[in-house]
């Protein structure tokens, strides 16, 4: 399972809202960054194998290999001062790089 926050909720309804009715979020882990994981996001349209899960009509869509990195996890945005953005909450992760912007599991 992974859950959303209302305010990724209503993040992905925006960005979505002119794309269709099957369009979501896509979360998925790619190889990269220096601590050997990072997440990459796109708007995208589930496939057939993909896990999708949906909150208030927003849907986060993650293939199942991902899913195995990311089960357990809470998707969140914020807006900051200096930043906004997406973030995963992912207990899975073990260790992340200084900058946040890549994991170990």
């Amino acid at each position: 399972m992974i859950s959303l926050s209302e305010n990724a909720v209503h993040k992905i309804k925006q960005l979505v809202a002119d794309k269709g009715d099957e369009a979501g979020l896509r979360v998925k882990v790619v190889g990269g960054g220096c601590s050997g994981l990072q997440y990459r996001m796109e708007i995208d349209a589930a496939k057939e194998r993909d896990k999708v899960f949906e909150r208030d009509g927003a849907k986060l869509i993650v293939d199942k290999k991902s899913f195995l990195y990311l089960n357990g996890s809470e998707l969140d945005y914020a807006e900051e001062l200096m930043s906004a953005g997406f973030r995963v909450v992912n207990p899975n992760v073990k260790r992340q790089c200084g900058c946040g912007e890549s994991f170990v599991v």
